[in-house]
């Protein structure tokens, strides 16, 4: 069986096909990062514009390898996202899908980083724990099962990708910050700024990253001229404390439900610091820790088109729509 997913929630206008015998057997993704670093952000409408042009070129690179007569049903986003963007990939897929004769299948978008890991590692199955870290999400799950999950801690304030890119605008590094920072941080010390750890010692394994950030606000107001060294440092320092955090809330979270397999999903678990940090608690405490590739870390098709595969029973009227902005991983549970 073939599946073709669209992914379009955010600025990454993505499209793949999975076969349930060979995998991933074509796939593409056009990323707006270029044009949302000029105003710091993703801009809702213009990323809702970029989809409409790019994704039709999207579609036949990805698809050029596979005959379309031979996809035998479509997946798409439906949310949680941007709205207008949301909207573009799901009238693509219903035109597709219409056109094709085949069902259409709208899904979760984070239930697709969710289940993604199974797609590039066959040995894993649930039950396992899913430390969900992004620019809009920073969340500890429990996959218990396909279409079972439990939030065991989730961010109060900022998810951590965001904070990374506040971060990241704070020292006039580029958009997004991410990826600027743990660069930087190369050259930094982490232990030269104290910054806070936020609810890195509670009882709970809820996380919290607004302190943080504007612990960082205030170092940088604090020092007059900020050099390379010191842009550096505080970089390297603010890092540290993110990636300390993430790491006690999932030693904590292995303690408490004793899984034994971890995966790191989300465009933040591109990170090099976090996966390492992350890769030790394979000796320390006897389990198993897995990523994706650095490809499938961000939003992709690939685990859309996955999903779908997954839930080929969920086909839905492709003539109304059913896209939410918000939908909530706890909606999905049986």
């Amino acid at each position: 069986m073939k599946t073709l997913g669209i992914e379009t929630s955010c600025d990454e206008t993505a499209i793949a096909v999975y076969d349930s015998v060979e995998g991933i057997i074509g796939e593409s993704v056009f990323s707006q990062i270029k044009m949302h670093a000029e105003y710091g952000g993703v801009v809702p409408e213009l990323a809702s514009r970029d989809h409409c042009k790019k994704i039709i070129q999207v579609f036949k690179d990805a698809t050029k390898s596979v005959d379309l007569k031979s996809i035998d049903q479509i997946a798409y986003t439906a949310g949680p996202g941007l709205l207008g963007a949301l909207l573009i990939g799901e009238s693509f897929a219903k035109g597709l899908a219409l056109s094709l004769n085949i069902p259409l299948i709208p899904v979760n978008h984070l239930e697709g980083h969710l289940v993604s890991p199974s797609m590039e590692f066959k040995d894993i199955k649930p039950p396992y724990i899913c430390l969900l870290v992004s620019g809009g999400h920073s969340m500890i799950v429990d996959v218990k099962a396909m279409g079972e999950y439990e939030i065991l801690g989730q961010s109060v304030d900022d998810a951590i990708g965001e904070a990374f890119d506040k971060v990241g605008k704070l020292l006039d590094l580029p958009y997004p910050g991410g990826p600027h920072i743990e660069k930087i941080a190369q050259n930094g010390n982490p232990f030269a700024y104290d910054f806070p750890r936020p609810m890195m010692h509670s009882n709970n394994l809820d996380l919290s990253f607004s302190g943080l950030k504007t612990a960082v606000l205030y170092k940088v107001k604090e020092i007059n001229l900020i050099d390379k060294q010191t842009k550096a440092d505080i970089a390297a320092s603010f890092q540290q404390a993110a990636i300390d955090v993430l790491n006690k809330k999932i030693i904590k979270t292995i303690s408490q439900t004793g899984r034994e397999n971890i995966i790191i999903a989300g465009g933040v678990a591109a990170n090099k610091k976090l996966r390492s940090s992350i890769k030790e608690l394979e000796l320390k405490m006897g389990v198993n820790v897995y990523y994706p590739d650095l490809k499938y870390c961000g939003d992709n098709g690939a685990m859309i088109s996955f999903l779908g595969a997954l839930r080929s029973r969920a086909e839905v009227n492709p003539l109304r729509s059913h896209v939410r902005a918000r939908w909530p991983l706890t909606e999905l549970s049986k």
